[in-house]
């Protein structure tokens, strides 16, 4: 593969939602199966959350997540209110698709051949747990999308 993040195997889809305990049951439904449960994306001294490039440690959410595929995931993602790409996708756009992602080797040269290709990055930051880290590239002018890089550290 020699595109410019060398994979096209999507992993997840995620989903910005006001309200990620009422969306978890409602997709829970939807499926036949049991909600799963919420977590929060962590404290910043662990994930050193950055928004277009300024430390952004009031930058947090809560997060639900369903697997959908052998290895494809929804992500369903509620913004706690402070500045991030989740929280300014909520204020522009309302509820909805807010990122695909990726699973990606080597963060640092897989986000600077996406911004060769014109894109910009909007958050990054690692994992709440620290075992990887991940990062919100603005693709809307030649993809429509935000494209998540998601680089774990353990495979």
């Amino acid at each position: 593969m020699s595109g410019i993040i060398d994979t096209n195997i999507m992993t997840q889809v995620g989903f910005v939602v006001r309200d990620v305990e009422a969306s978890r049951k409602k997709f829970a439904e939807f499926f036949g199966v049991e909600p799963p449960p919420i977590s929060d994306s962590g404290k910043y001294e662990v994930t050193g959350t950055v928004v277009n490039g300024k430390p952004a440690p009031e930058a947090s959410c809560k997060m639900a997540f369903f697997r959908v595929g052998q290895n494809v995931s929804i992500e369903l993602i509620e913004p706690n209110g402070a500045k991030s790409t989740w929280q300014d996708f909520l204020d522009e756009h309302g509820e909805g698709i807010h990122h695909i992602a990726f699973g990606v080797k080597g963060m640092d040269e897989k986000i600077q051949a996406c911004e060769s290709f014109g894109m910009k990055c909007l958050q990054r930051g690692k994992y709440g747990n620290a075992s990887g880290e991940y990062a919100y590239m603005d693709a809307g002018a030649d993809l429509k999308c935000i494209v998540e890089l998601l680089e774990n550290y353990s495979k």
